[in-house]
C-alpha cells in the first residue's frame, strides 16, 4: 500500500493527461478502470485517510494517460471517507478530467452526483454505461439529447464489452488538454434558490474573497448554501467573516420562503432536476422482461430468495470439493512421479544426505507440493466463483435477502458484503467495513469476520476434511462455524451499548459477467496468493524441517502438550503447525501435510497414515476459527486500534480451543458410531 499523491505524481511523469473516474457504487466504474489500465493498477492511500484508491496507468491509440479509480459515492459530501476522499481528490485536481459514470438503468438517481459535478465546474465526461442491460429491460437513453442539456460530452458504453472505450478517452484527451471548450449548463434549479446562489456569488466576488481550492465565486456559494461544513470553517479572516454573515442570512430567506434549511433545500432542487432532466431522455417500451431480471426479482424474495441461496452455497460448495479434490489428487500424481524424484536427487547432490539437506527437501519439495496441491485446486477455484458472485450482481440481492438475520447480531445487509468479501480473504473484507456507520457495528463486524473462513481456511476444511474424510464432514465444518459466528454475533449484539443503523442501499438487476474480466481478476488474486504464501510456505517449511531433523521440535511441543494433546486430542507437533498457521492460514495445513510426506515418504496418500480422522476434523476446525493472520491482524489494528485488535485476536483462540476441544471430546464419546 503506498501514498496516494506519490502514485499519481508518478503516472504524471510519464502521462499525457490523467482520468478520475468517479460515480455511484455498482456502476461498473471499476469494470472501466479495468478495462482502462489492464488490471495493471496500484492501491494506494489517500494521505490523511484509510480509504484506498486504486491507481493505474494506460496507453489507448497511442495516448499515454493515467487512471484514478476513486470510491463509490452517491454525493461528494464529507460524510463518509468514501466521499471525503472522493471529493478531496476532485477538489484538488488531482485528474485532469473526471468522468462520471452512470447507469443507464437507474439515470435519475447517478444524475444527482453529475449535477454535483457540473455546480463545482470541473472538467467533466459522463460516461452512459450498462447500454446494453438498459436495452433488454427496454429503456432507451438519448444520449446525444442529455449531452445537449448537460452542456458535456456523453458516451454511450457497455464497459465489460469495451463498447465506447476508444470514444470515451478520446473525449477525455479532448476536454483534458482543452481542444474541446465545453460549457456545462448549469443546473436549473427554482428561481429563488438560484437567485440566492447569485446573490451570494456575486458578493463573494465583490469583497474579494479567494474561494478555497480555486474553486469559482459560485461553486463555493453552493457549498455554502449546502452547508458544507468543511467550507463553512473555511471562511476566515474579515471578508471570510462577511461571508459567513451572508451565507446566514440568504439562508434564513431560503428557510423562511420554503419552510426548510438551505442545504436541504439544494438537494431537493438537484433531485428534481435530476428527475426532470431523466424524463426528457429516457424512453421505455412496454417489453416482456429478461430472464434475467425475472430471476433477479426471485432472489429479493425471501421466500424463493433463501432456498436460491442456500442451493447457491450448496453448489459453490460441491464444486470446490469435486473439482478441487480432482485436481489435488492431479497434482500431487504428477508431483509424486516427476518432481519429487529429480528435486531430491538434486538437493542430495548439492548437500549429502543429512540435516541440511532433509530440511531444505521440507521447503523445496514437501513445502511445495502442500501449498501447490492446495493453493490450485481450492484457493484457484473459490477466486473463480468469488469473481462470478461480484461481476453477475448477486452480492447485492444476498445484502438486501440477509437483512433481518444480520439485525439480529446487531448490524444490517450491507454489512454482508465484507462478510462474503471475507469469504475470500479477511484482510479487504475488515477494510470494507469502513461502510459501517459508527464503531460498534464496525467492531462487531470486525470480529465476526475474523471467523469467517476465508479461502485459506477453506482450503484446509476442502484439503483435508473434505478430501480424506467426505463432504459431509466438511459441511459439519462449516456448520459449526456458522454457529458460533451467529451466536458470538448475538451476544456482541446484547452486549454492547448502542443499536444498528438502518439499511439504505441500491440493489441492480444481475449483469452477466465478461469472461476477460473474470479471469483477470482471478488470476490477480491468485498471482498474490502465489508471491505472498508460496514463500512464507517454503520458509516456514525448511524452519519446521530444521526443527523436526534436530529434534528441538520436541523441546517445543511440550508447553502446548496441555492444549494440543490432552484437551484437543492432536498429535503434539501439530501445535507447532497451527503457530505457524498465525503467518498465514493455509500455512498450518501445509506444514502438516509437509511434516507428513517427510514422515512417511513423497508417496504418502494421504494425512490418515499421520493422523486419525477425528484428529484431522478437530485440527481444521481450531485451524478455522482461531485468529486469521498477521495480515489480518495488521488490518484489524489500523482499524480499530491495538487494544480493540488484541482482544479480537485473543478471543478468537479461545473461542477456537473452546469450540475444538468441546469437538474432541463429543467426538471421543462417539467414535465407534461416527468413524
Amino acid at each position: 500500500m503506498t501514498d496516494g499523491l506519490t502514485e499519481i505524481g508518478k503516472i504524471r511523469g510519464h502521462a499525457e493527461f490523467v482520468i478520475a473516474l468517479a460515480g455511484n457504487p455498482n456502476v461498473g466504474k471499476s469494470t472501466l478502470f479495468n478495462e482502462l489500465t489492464g488490471l495493471g493498477s496500484m492501491t494506494a492511500n489517500y494521505p490523511g485517510k484509510t480509504v484506498s484508491l486504486n491507481v493505474g496507468s494506460s496507453s489507448h491509440g497511442g495516448f499515454n494517460f493515467g487512471v484514478i479509480d476513486l470510491p463509490g459515492t452517491y454525493a461528494l459530501g464529507s460524510v463518509s471517507e468514501d466521499q471525503a476522499v472522493a471529493r478531496r481528490a476532485i477538489l484538488e485536481k488531482q485528474a485532469d478530467v473526471v468522468v462520471a459514470v452512470v447507469d443507464a438503468t437507474n439515470l435519475e438517481r447517478n444524475l444527482y452526483l453529475v449535477l454535483q459535478l457540473i455546480d463545482l465546474e470541473v472538467p467533466l465526461v459522463v460516461a452512459c454505461n450498462l447500454m446494453d442491460i438498459a436495452s433488454r429491460q427496454g429503456i432507451r437513453v438519448d444520449t446525444p439529447r442529455l449531452a445537449e442539456l448537460l452542456g458535456v460530452r456523453v458516451i454511450p458504453m457497455t464497459a465489460t464489452r469495451g463498447e465506447g472505450i476508444t470514444d470515451l478517452i478520446r473525449a477525455c484527451r479532448a476536454v483534458a488538454l482543452k481542444k474541446e471548450h465545453p460549457l456545462p449548463l448549469l443546473p436549473v434549479y427554482e428561481e429563488g434558490l438560484s437567485g440566492a446562489i447569485k446573490e451570494l456569488s456575486d458578493f463573494i466576488g465583490r469583497e474579494r474573497f479567494s474561494p478555497p481550492d480555486g474553486l469559482s465565486p459560485r461553486s463555493l456559494a453552493v457549498l455554502l448554501l449546502e452547508e458544507d461544513e468543511e467550507f463553512l470553517a473555511r471562511l476566515r479572516g474579515e471578508a471570510g467573516k462577511r461571508v459567513a454573515a451572508t451565507v446566514g442570512e440568504i439562508g434564513a430567506v431560503i428557510e423562511r420562503r420554503s419552510g426548510e434549511k438551505s442545504g436541504l433545500r439544494v438537494v431537493r432542487e438537484r433531485h428534481r432536476f435530476a428527475h426532470h432532466l431523466s424524463r426528457l431522455v429516457i424512453r421505455k417500451n412496454s417489453l416482456d422482461a429478461p430472464l434475467s431480471t425475472t430471476f433477479w426479482g426471485w432472489t429479493m424474495d425471501p421466500v424463493k430468495g433463501l432456498p436460491i441461496l442456500i442451493g447457491g452455497l450448496l453448489a459453490v460448495f460441491m464444486l470446490m470439493y469435486h473439482v478441487g479434490g480432482f485436481l489435488s489428487a492431479m497434482f500431487d500424481l504428477f508431483w509424486t512421479t516427476v518432481i519429487s524424484p529429480h528435486l531430491r536427487d538434486l538437493v542430495t547432490s548439492l548437500w549429502g544426505v543429512g540435516v541440511l539437506s532433509k530440511s531444505v527437501l521440507w521447503g523445496v519439495d514437501a513445502g511445495l507440493q502442500a501449498a501447490f496441491s492446495v493453493g490450485i485446486p481450492y484457493v484457484l477455484v473459490f477466486y473463480g466463483v468469488l469473481a462470478v458472485l461480484e461481476d453477475s450482481g448477486y452480492l447485492n440481492s444476498v445484502a438486501f435477502l440477509s437483512d433481518s438475520l444480520m439485525t439480529k447480531i446487531g448490524l444490517h445487509g450491507k454489512s454482508v458484503i465484507p462478510f462474503m468479501a471475507g469469504a475470500g480473504c479477511n484482510v479487504p473484507a475488515i477494510v470494507g467495513t469502513r461502510i459501517l456507520s459508527n464503531r460498534r457495528e464496525k467492531i462487531i463486524a470486525c470480529t465476526l469476520i475474523t471467523l469467517v473462513p476465508c479461502s485459506a481456511r477453506t482450503a484446509i476444511i476442502m484439503g483435508a476434511v473434505a478430501f480424506f474424510l467426505g463432504w459431509a464432514w466438511a459441511l459439519m465444518v462449516y456448520l459449526i462455524i456458522f454457529a458460533v459466528t451467529l451466536t458470538v454475533g448475538r451476544l456482541m449484539a446484547v452486549m454492547l451499548p448502542g443499536q444498528s443503523s438502518g439499511m439504505i442501499m441500491e440493489v441492480f438487476p444481475f449483469r452477466m459477467p465478461r469472461a476477460k474480466i473474470l479471469f483477470r481478476k482471478t488470476w490477480v488474486r491468485f498471482r498474490e496468493f502465489i508471491v505472498l504464501a508460496v514463500p512464507m510456505i517454503v520458509v516456514g517449511s525448511i524452519v519446521l524441517g530444521w526443527l523436526y531433523e534436530s529434534e528441538y521440535m520436541w523441546f517445543l511441543t511440550k508447553p502446548l502438550s496441555l492444549v494440543v494433546h490432552d484437551w484437543l486430542g492432536l498429535p503434539e507437533v501439530a501445535g507447532i503447525c497451527l503457530l505457524f498457521g498465525i503467518l498465514r492460514k493455509e500455512l498450518a495445513l501445509q506444514l502438516l501435510l509437509a511434516l507428513a510426506i517427510i514422515q512417511q515418504g513423497p508417496h504418502i496418500q494421504n494425512l490418515l497414515s499421520f493422523m486419525t480422522k477425528q484428529q484431522i476434523f478437530v485440527f481444521a476446525l481450531v485451524a478455522s476459527l482461531y485468529v486469521p493472520c498477521l495480515a489480518a491482524v495488521s488490518a484489524l489494528v489500523k482499524e480499530l486500534g491495538w487494544k480493540s485488535a488484541g482482544m479480537i485476536a485473543v478471543f478468537t483462540i479461545v473461542v477456537a480451543v473452546l469450540v475444538g476441544g468441546t469437538a474432541n471430546q463429543v467426538l471421543t464419546l462417539f467414535h465407534p458410531w461416527l468413524f
